[in-house]
């Protein structure tokens, strides 16, 4: 055998190890953290639930909003567990309140002091909760029929805006949300940055053709000022805002 020949079979085996381990390590999960500030929220006269919420996240609508028609919503964020919002909408569907689908889902979570999440029930009950271990600024702020969260924020005053701002709106509940976005994005929002937001509002046989619940479902994936072009095309959905 050639010394070349003898070259390879010592390398090649080597080399496989070397590469084996490099894609163990790329396909270990090691989970995602979704750093953000969102509203989750209820108007119990038209009987809407909706999420909003803007982060430094490619798609973060994909991953924060949960809602559904005569049940509840779900804002589940920082390290996050999307099963907070599958599982927390069949607790709620369940007839559990905000705060007791909250204690069996937090209770079950070894993860749970790296989690943020705000739930509001079919009453419109409403919590909010934030681990110990979620990246500062992290926190939240509850008030009648909605609840603002949101952590690694500029500082306490992104929620504190948020919260103001809804309570002072006027209108359909989902231009009320998006005036709680463009509060915390104007107090300085994530302080990573800008790249997307959403907007999930439900209402029962208001989704396309009066079938479903989907009433407004409008995501911004990737853009440089995400807030406004959410509200541009929040605009094309309902018209002018109040």
């Amino acid at each position: 055998m050639s010394r070349l020949g003898l070259l390879s079979l010592v390398l090649c085996p080597l080399l496989f190890l070397v590469l084996g381990s490099v894609q163990g390590q790329g396909t270990k999960d090691q989970g995602q953290e979704v750093n953000t500030f969102s509203i989750v929220a209820h108007d119990p006269d038209k009987k809407e639930w909706g999420v909003a919420v803007a982060s430094k996240y490619l798609a973060v609508g994909s991953a924060v909003p949960f809602a559904k028609a005569g049940v509840g919503a779900i804002a589940t964020q920082a390290f996050v567990n999307v099963s907070y919002g599958s599982r927390g909408l069949e607790l709620l569907a369940e007839g559990k309140s905000a705060e007791d689908a909250l204690k069996e889902l937090t209770d079950a979570d070894k993860g749970k002091e790296s989690r943020q999440v705000g739930i509001i029930d079919a009453k419109g009950n409403v919590v909010s909760f934030t681990g110990k271990k979620c990246n500062a600024w992290a926190g939240h702020k509850v008030g009648k029929h909605y609840a603002c969260q949101g952590n690694i924020l500029k500082g306490e005053e992104v929620v504190a805006k948020m919260a103001e701002a809804f309570e002072k709106a006027e209108g359909p509940l989902a231009w009320r949300m998006l005036a709680a976005l463009e509060a915390g994005d104007e107090a300085g929002g994530d302080k990573r940055g800008k790249q997307s937001a959403a907007i999930l509002v439900v209402r029962d046989r208001f989704g396309p053709n009066r079938i479903g619940d989907r009433m407004i479902d409008l995501r911004v994936d990737d853009h440089k000022d995400p807030v406004p072009e959410l509200a541009r095309i929040l605009a094309l959905r309902l018209g002018r805002r109040p």
